[in-house]
């Protein structure tokens, strides 16, 4: 067992990303569009954890963190999700929203606050993630980043 670093996927991981996503009940509708906003960890060739950052105006959508059974509980998706936040903030984002259906504690437990739907950006609502592939009944949350000094 050799386990990657947190990488950037490439196209040629997008069927391995599209089964670990529905193996998960999670979408996987708009992956080739959003493929190079994944990243992911490899064990060998194998996928076994990854996570979306898709840029929407001055935030970002993490997307679809996910890590294959036989491999949770060892902090992988803790990592994936520091790696996108820390990416956002790097990159300038002023806040990260996310949806989820079933760990809505967990996140916020990383630091993530829950909001209310309608509290989100336009850009945000607009994402095909937001608008259309998550279920109304999901929960909303956000992290937002201190302002630069």
């Amino acid at each position: 067992m050799a386990v990657s670093s947190i990488v950037r996927l490439r196209a040629a991981d997008l069927a391995q990303l599209e089964n670990l996503l529905r193996r998960n009940n999670l979408p996987a509708e708009d992956c080739a569009e959003q493929a190079r906003n994944f990243c992911g960890i490899f064990d060998d060739d194998d996928l076994i954890a990854a996570g979306g950052l898709e840029p929407a105006a001055n935030d970002a959508l993490l997307r679809s963190v996910v890590v294959h059974e036989q491999y949770r509980s060892r902090g992988l998706a803790r990592s994936i999700i520091e790696y996108l936040v820390r990416l956002a903030e790097s990159e300038g984002r002023e806040t990260v929203y996310l949806l989820t259906e079933t760990a809505g504690t967990y996140f916020e437990n990383l630091g993530f606050k829950r909001i209310d739907r309608i509290e989100v950006p336009s850009a945000i609502a607009k994402t095909r993630q937001f608008a259309s592939l998550c279920p109304d009944t999901a929960s909303c949350l956000k992290m937002t980043f201190a302002a630069p000094r």
